[in-house]
C-alpha cells in the first residue's frame, strides 16, 4: 500500500477536526502540516510552497509527527501552542501554555499606542511581551518595561525580545509592586473574564490557556481597579493608560479610570466591539 499524500493526511485531519466540533478545521490542518513538514525537513517553508508538497506522498516521520500533532488539536488545543508560535503585529511571537495567546483583536491596542507621543511605556502583565515588543520594535528611540507575576511568562517574553532585537527591561511584580519611576505610558492587556463567565469559554481557552491570565476568580475588574488606582503616581505629567477591555466593560472601566481624574474614551476593534479604553491624565 502506497503511502498517503499530504492532502489525503490533511483531508483525514480535516474530517477529524470538524467532528470534534473545529470551526476552520482545513486550514487548522493544513497549518499543522506544514508545520510538521518544516520539522521534518529542518528549515521554514514559505505557505506558497505547501501546495507542492501536499501533493506528494508523505515520508514515515512526516505522517508520524503530523498525527501527533493532529490529535492534539483534535483535544482542543490551540494551533499556536501545538507549533509554538503565532503571528501578531508585525513579528511572531513564541507562545506556550505560560502565556497568554497574543490575539488580532489586541492590535487595536498596539494601534492607539502608536497614534499618539510618548518616549517610555510600561506594559504590565506583558505575557508573551507582544504589546511591549510590537510597540518597542516600531518606535526604537523608546524605552520600556514588562511586568508580570509569572516568571515563567517573562521568561518567554525575553525570548521574544531577543529573537525580535527589541530591547527591554522585564521585571516580576504584581501590578505596581516593585514598579519604579514614571511612564509616559501605560498599557495593559489584563485579565478581564469574570470567573462566572469561565465555563462558557471556549475549549481552546478555558482549558489550555492559563487561568491567571484570563480571570481574576472575580468579576473581572480587579485589575483595573490597581491599574486606574496607580496610574497618576506611576505616569509621567500627561501620561496616558491603554487597557483592553471586555465587550460590555466600556462603562465600569472608564468609570475607574474617571474617578481618578482621567479623560476617558473607548477604541473599538475591526469588529466594531468595545475594545480599549484610553485614559489621559491631564498634567496639573
Amino acid at each position: 500500500m502506497s503511502a498517503p499524500t499530504g492532502m489525503q493526511l490533511c483531508l483525514d485531519a480535516q474530517s477529524r477536526f470538524e467532528a470534534a466540533g473545529i470551526a476552520d478545521a482545513y486550514n487548522d490542518a493544513t497549518r499543522l502540516f506544514l508545520h510538521a513538514l518544516e520539522q521534518s525537513l529542518g528549515k521554514r517553508v514559505p505557505r506558497h510552497q505547501l501546495a507542492q508538497h501536499l501533493k506528494q506522498q508523505a515520508p514515515a516521520e512526516l505522517s508520524t509527527a503530523f498525527a501527533s500533532m493532529v490529535a492534539a488539536r483534535a483535544a482542543r488545543q490551540p494551533v499556536s501552542q501545538i507549533i509554538g508560535r503565532r503571528a501578531f503585529w508585525e513579528h511572531e511571537f513564541q507562545v506556550t501554555r505560560e502565556t497568554l495567546d497574543p490575539r488580532p483583536e489586541t492590535e487595536t491596542l498596539v494601534e492607539a499606542a502608536l497614534a499618539r507621543p510618548w518616549q517610555s511605556v510600561l506594559d504590565m502583565g506583558t505575557g508573551t511581551g507582544a504589546i511591549l515588543i510590537s510597540l518597542l520594535a516600531a518606535r526604537p528611540d523608546a524605552t520600556g518595561q514588562g511586568t508580570d507575576i509569572s516568571t515563567a511568562a517573562l521568561d518567554v517574553a525575553r525570548a521574544n525580545a531577543a529573537k525580535i532585537g527589541v530591547t527591554a527591561t522585564f521585571t516580576r511584580a504584581d501590578w505596581y509592586a516593585g514598579v519604579e519611576g514614571r511612564f509616559d505610558l501605560i498599557v495593559s492587556n489584563p485579565p478581564y473574564i469574570a470567573l462566572d463567565e469561565m465555563a462558557g469559554l471556549a475549549p481552546e481557552v478555558r482549558d489550555w490557556e492559563q487561568a491567571s491570565a484570563l480571570t481574576d476568580g472575580g468579576d473581572g475588574l480587579a485589575a483595573y481597579r490597581a491599574i486606574a488606582a496607580g496610574a497618576r503616581a506611576h505616569l509621567a505629567p500627561g501620561g496616558s493608560v491603554l487597557v483592553e477591555i471586555g465587550a460590555s466593560q466600556a462603562p465600569a472601566v472608564s468609570e475607574l479610570f474617571a474617578a481618578q481624574g482621567a479623560v476617558t474614551d473607548v477604541l473599538r476593534d475591526l469588529d466594531g466591539r468595545n475594545r480599549v479604553i484610553s485614559a489621559v491624565f491631564p498634567a496639573k
